[in-house]
């Protein structure tokens, strides 16, 4: 097994403020070919500008092509678009076996898409919608794409976006789907987040031997189309948005600011020969800081996020609830 990354700041020189063309200032992606999973919106469609801009040719694959094809035309950008539905397996394996079919490496898969603090909903074979769109999709996703990935020829990386909200739940293996406990959509979407970054760490243990690396991504506060669950009383409850609707929490970056990390966790030669890490601000993040009373609530990654047995653990039972895994005869 490769050596697990720390967790601690390497020192990337930028920070919060930061944008994602700022990241790419001087990086070539021409030749490189990035999937993205909703980038036509908010900070998706920030990270298909950034990596369009720098070169790269990028895949959208999106629940509403005709929409995700008119949103970016209008924000002039030049991208494929696919159908692909996170919430029916079905659709990701059809979105998998078309993009094959072209025979094309894939340099950079980057799990933007997602749903937050929905009511409660069920998909598929009766699966909670949050762990299931979050994670399942992208966990099946990304293996059914192993081949395109394993195939990129200077190695390539896959970034997960992960949350602070991944502090208000760990994994609950032993009612991962609220079958039994009541269902509360604020600790579905935190266990949620934390799958997303414990699958980062275990897909950077199975892949950084075919030079596949796996990075998890908080790309901090931004109100975007994410927010769509949510009502205006409760943003201004959390002391987000004031009764017209006008931005207050000053921890908000912008949706360029927002995509900012995940551009950087996705190209930046500083983490060359890392992975599996949770990343903010463009840096590698810190372990949570359990004696920084209001900082702990946003910044850092809590330990149930990267440990190293629970991501073996998810992996497994991932792969057993969508019947895909694509290191089954390695292991």
């Amino acid at each position: 097994m490769t050596p697990i990354t720390p967790q601690q700041p390497i020192g990337s020189g930028l920070g919060p403020r930061t944008t994602a063309a700022e990241v790419l200032s001087g990086i070539d992606l021409s030749g490189k070919l990035a999937v993205v999973t909703g980038g036509y919106s908010g900070i998706g469609l920030e990270t298909t500008r950034a990596l369009t801009g720098a070169g790269a040719a990028v895949v959208v694959p999106a629940r509403r092509p005709e929409r995700a094809r008119e949103e970016l035309a209008k924000a002039g950008i030049e991208a494929e678009v696919g159908a692909l539905d996170l919430g029916d397996l079905d659709s990701v394996r059809a979105f998998a076996t078309d993009f094959l079919d072209g025979d094309r490496p894939i340099d950079l898969l980057i799990n933007n898409a997602g749903i937050m603090a929905n009511h409660e909903t069920r998909v598929g074979p009766g699966w909670e919608s949050q762990f299931a769109t979050n994670h399942l999709g992208h966990f099946t996703l990304a293996n059914l794409l192993w081949p395109a990935l394993r195939a990129a020829p200077a190695g390539a990386r896959v970034v997960a976006l992960s949350s602070s909200g991944h502090k208000r739940s760990l994994v609950y293996f032993d009612d991962i789907m609220f079958d039994r406990r009541p269902y509360e959509k604020w600790q579905a979407y935190g266990q949620a987040k934390t799958a997303n970054s414990l699958f980062a760490l275990q897909l950077d243990q199975l892949g950084a031997d075919a030079g596949v690396r796996a990075f998890a991504v908080h790309p901090g506060g931004i109100l975007t189309p994410l927010q769509r669950h949510l009502s205006r009383e409760e943003m201004m409850d959390f002391g987000w948005i004031d009764a017209d609707g006008n931005i207050k929490e000053t921890r908000f970056k912008t949706p360029e600011q927002g995509a900012a990390t995940t551009v950087w966790a996705a190209t930046s030669p500083r983490l060359d020969g890392l992975g599996g890490v949770y990343c903010e601000d463009c840096d590698v993040a810190a372990p949570t800081d359990p004696d920084d009373e209001r900082g702990a609530r946003y910044r850092g990654v809590e330990p149930y996020a990267r440990d190293p047995e629970a991501a073996a653990r998810l992996w497994e039972v991932s792969a057993e609830l969508t019947g895909v895994d694509a290191f089954a005869a390695t292991r």
